[in-house]
């Protein structure tokens, strides 16, 4: 191999470096952020010291598993419960939306090592809660899953759209904990 062509090569290594470099850049600054997971209110789903990664490209839906900032700054995980339009209530441990009741897969394991005679999911009402029947426009109802030691909308009320920072998808850290969200 001449000089010539080690230097070209040496060139061509050189910017598939700074290629990759800004295609990381890109996707861990815009597309998929890394969140610490902080508290407990998410267990047995997500555990304290966790690492999530999010996205902000999709639509919320319900039960998504959101990452936002309220504006006092304090960045929270929590599971969207009501959508904007929604009525809501919990009656004896049965989440009520539009009236219909509705069933909380991801809460399955959580009930199932609940020895406690409460409920897991103190009753309650959005209009309770915040005086309002539905949800705004533009307004989401959050709850931890861990529901007896969450700080979520039954303490600071509805969030808005423009607060989620976005979805979180996986844990990705530590590698025992590795799942999709």
């Amino acid at each position: 191999m001449t000089k010539k062509e080690r230097l070209d090569l040496f060139w061509l290594g050189v910017k598939y470096l700074v290629v990759a470099a800004a295609i990381a850049v890109v996707v861990r600054g815009f597309l998929l952020i890394p969140v610490p997971v902080v508290g407990n209110s998410m267990e047995n789903n997500l555990h304290q010291g966790d690492m999530v990664v999010m996205e902000r490209m999709t639509k919320i839906k319900r039960f998504d598993v959101v990452v936002f900032r309220l504006s006092s700054g304090t960045t929270y995980i929590k599971r969207v419960i009501g959508m904007p339009g929604d009525t809501l209530r919990y009656e004896d441990d049965q989440l009520y939306i539009n009236d219909k009741p509705v069933a909380e897969p991801f809460l399955k394991e959580l009930l199932a090592e609940d020895h406690s005679e409460n409920d897991f999911t103190n009753d309650f009402s959005l209009t309770e809660l915040t005086g309002e029947q539905k949800l705004g426009k533009n307004s989401y109802f959050v709850l931890g899953d861990n529901r007896r030691t969450s700080k979520d909308s039954r303490s600071f009320g509805a969030i808005q759209g423009e607060n989620i920072i976005g979805k979180a998808r996986f844990v990705y850290y530590p590698l025992k904990h590795w799942h999709l969200i």
